[in-house]
Order: structure tokens, then C-alpha cells, then sequence
């Protein structure tokens, strides 16, 4: 394995590298990676690419933790470590139980399968408009016209965002989560430019909202409590950053992923168009086909053997849920695009207690989008170069002009 660098982002520049995860199953499953000149700290980590070592970790949150493990002062689920009490132990996904299940319950109800069956008509109407003014033109960039643009104003519905803000805020996340002419570690003037923005917003933001509440995510989580208090000014802060970025980010690229996959299968939006009963399998090959969220890191608190490797506490050990997805063991023939697949075990939304919080949101939109896709549209075809986002955290598309024939 001495050619592969997963911190190496040109690896990543145009879409998940299938086929160095397709060696790693095979011949090292539970891998240590050693250090590269890319490698943030220049430290090592662990690479679990199969299904069931990745289920297994994540299973054990006891023994790999989202915050921190050993003798380390930082943590969280990126391969660098990021500062405790600033990012692990703050941010909701760097978090452990028992306060992360706290933090998190106090936004569940406005996900709840019920809240969002209230939501549903205004999201659909929402998604008519989007993709009706994309298909008047003919021609449109799919990834920012369509699948980014509803589940951003989807999120800033959720959060109480004034829709008017959401492109600003979509910028911000953007700069902040792509590579663009970076490397791991590394921060520049537009990253630290947009994180600023992002912070001076939500500061001004919680401040509405404490001071008028309204039906929204962000007012449950300021006006809950978590053992009798309510949750910190950090955490309210990084929580809002978080669902900006993560409730448009990951869903948007499922999308733009899930639409390629049908331009270049017409086979399969052929059947989705003369079948829409098999839309909710559909919906769940996307997902797993897009695995639109690469990996997650975690790190051991104690001593642990893995498929025979013994990892130590501290370690680095990184769940690579893309390669997950396409285990041969687990999916028949991975790498083909099968909208009838069942079962379909994919682990798109993580597992055990990170399980993504928005996944029922995520669902709806998709299939919301891709019903008035359907409905409204005869054929797609690529009117251009995809460009795709250079991260190995986040797979996804930057740019994906199309053309679209009226039904």
C-alpha cells in the first residue's frame, strides 16, 4: 500500500478513488496509514474500509469516541485534530453521550417524521417552482439551480434563517467545506473570511432568537435545557454552523450524484418514470451510490483488536462509509446501479448514535425533487464538464450543466 495517500486531495479531485478502497477491502482492510508529506501532524491513522469492521466501530462508542481518546487534547471526526472546547466536546457530531444525546433531543421533534409530513406540501411547492424555472430555460447548472437550492431553503425554513440570507450563507459553508487551492490543515484568507461571517451571523442570529422564538430548530435548541441549564453560548453558535453546512451540503450532493447516475443509466429513469412505486428504493440507491459523506474519524479511548490488528489508545481510526457502500460482501455486484436494489444495507447516514439527524429531511427531498423531475422533464443530458469538490471528507459537485427536454 505504499502508493496510496488518502490525504493526498488530487486523489479526490474527481470523485470518490472506487478503486483504491475496491485493493484496500481485499488485501488490507483494517490499515494503518503512515504519514505522508500531505498528512496533517504528520501522524498515521487507521483505515476501515469493509461494511462490517465499519459497522462495528461504529457501533462501539465507548471504545472510539467522536472527541477525543489516549493521552490527546483534541479529536473530532476529521483526520486533523481539532482544539477540545472549541470543536470536540462542542460541535454535536464531536460529541460523546451522554450530552450529545441530550443536545440532539432537543432538536429531534422538529424532524420527527410528523413535523415534517406538516412541512411537506410548503417543500413541495417550493421544489414546483425550482425546477419549473429550470426547465423554462432549457439549460441550467442542476447543482446549484436545483439540487442545492432546495435543501437550502429547505434548512433555512428549519432554522428560522430569513430566506433572503440563504445564498450568503451558502457561500460561507462552501468556503469553508471545499479544498479549493488547499490542502488538510491548511486555512486561507476565504476560509477564515467565511468562517468569521458565518460566526458574526449566527452570533446576531441566537440574539432574534432568544429574544423572539419562533416554530424553528434553532429556537428549540436555545430555549431547551440540558441538566437543568440551557446549552452553552458555544454550543448554540456551533450548532447553527453545523446544520447550515451539513442540512444543504449533503443532500444537494446526493442529488447532483443520484441525477448523473440517471443520465447515465436511461435505462433506470426510464423504469423510475414508468414505476414510481419503486421511488423509495430509488431514493435509497442514490444515497448509497452518491455516499455523498466519504468518511468519519473516531478515536480509541482504550486498547481494541480489529480484523486482527491491535489499534492503541489514542489512536486515529477513520470510517470510510463510501467504501462501505460498495463491499462486495454485503451489496451484489456494487458498482452496478440498480434502483430496484433491496436489500439495501447502505450506511449513507452513518450509524449507531452520530446516525445523521436529518435523514428523514434528506429522504423527502430527494424524492421531492426527483418526482417534479419526472413529472415535468422527457430526458437530461450533460450540456458540460462535471466539476467535482476536491475533499476527501465530502463528495460531491461543484458545477453540472445539463440540458432538459420539456415532458
Amino acid at each position: 500500500m505504499v502508493d496510496v495517500d488518502l490525504t493526498d486531495l488530487d486523489r479526490f479531485a474527481r470523485g470518490f478513488p472506487h478503486d483504491v478502497f475496491t485493493r484496500l477491502r481485499r488485501e488490507a482492510p483494517v490499515w494503518f496509514h503512515p504519514p505522508t508529506a500531505h498528512t496533517p501532524g504528520g501522524e498515521g491513522f487507521w483505515v476501515i474500509s469493509r461494511h462490517a469492521d465499519v459497522l462495528a466501530v461504529a457501533t462501539d462508542a465507548r471504545t472510539y469516541s467522536s472527541e477525543r481518546g489516549g493521552a490527546r487534547e483534541g479529536g473530532g471526526t476529521l483526520i486533523e485534530d481539532l482544539p477540545a472546547g472549541f470543536a470536540t466536546g462542542v460541535l454535536l457530531n464531536m460529541m460523546d453521550d451522554p450530552r450529545h444525546q441530550k443536545l440532539r433531543r432537543l432538536a429531534t421533534s422538529t424532524v420527527s417524521p410528523r413535523a415534517l409530513a406538516v412541512l411537506e406540501d410548503e417543500l413541495r411547492a417550493r421544489t414546483a417552482a425550482i425546477v419549473d424555472a429550470a426547465v423554462a430555460r432549457g439549460q441550467c447548472d442542476f447543482l446549484l439551480d436545483v439540487a442545492a437550492e432546495l435543501p437550502l431553503q429547505a434548512v433555512a425554513r428549519l432554522l428560522g434563517v430569513p430566506q433572503e440570507d440563504r445564498h450568503r450563507l451558502f457561500a460561507w459553508a462552501n468556503a469553508t467545506l471545499d479544498y479549493d487551492g488547499r490542502d488538510l490543515g491548511e486555512f486561507d484568507e476565504r476560509t477564515r473570511a467565511a468562517q468569521a461571517s458565518m460566526f458574526e451571523y449566527g452570533s446576531w442570529l441566537i440574539g432574534e432568537k432568544r429574544r423572539a422564538p419562533g416554530d424553528d430548530m434553532l429556537s428549540a435548541v436555545l430555549h431547551g435545557t440540558i441538566d437543568d441549564a440551557p446549552p452553552t453560548e458555544l454550543e448554540s453558535l456551533m450548532f447553527f454552523n453545523l446544520l447550515i453546512a451539513a442540512g444543504s451540503e449533503t443532500t444537494r450532493n446526493s442529488l447532483a450524484v443520484g441525477l448523473l447516475a440517471l443520465i447515465e443509466h436511461p435505462s433506470a429513469w426510464d423504469a423510475l418514470r414508468d414505476d414510481p412505486a419503486i421511488m423509495p428504493t430509488a431514493v435509497e440507491e442514490i444515497l448509497r451510490w452518491a455516499s455523498s459523506t466519504a468518511y468519519n474519524r473516531r478515536t480509541a479511548t482504550r486498547e481494541a483488536t480489529l480484523a486482527g490488528q491491535t489499534i492503541a489508545a489514542g489512536d486515529k481510526v477513520t470510517l470510510w462509509w463510501s467504501s462501505a457502500n460498495r463491499d462486495e460482501t454485503v451489496f451484489a455486484e456494487p458498482f452496478r446501479f440498480d434502483v430496484r436494489r433491496q436489500p439495501n444495507r447502505h450506511l449513507a447516514f452513518g450509524h449507531g448514535n452520530h446516525f445523521c439527524l436529518g435523514a428523514i429531511l434528506a429522504r423527502l427531498e430527494m424524492r421531492l425533487v426527483l418526482e417534479a423531475m419526472l413529472n415535468r422533464v422527457e430526458r437530461c443530458s450533460l450540456a458540460g464538464e462535471v466539476e467535482w469538490t476536491r475533499s476527501n471528507k465530502h463528495t460531491g459537485i461543484r458545477h453540472m450543466p445539463i440540458t432538459l427536454s420539456r415532458r
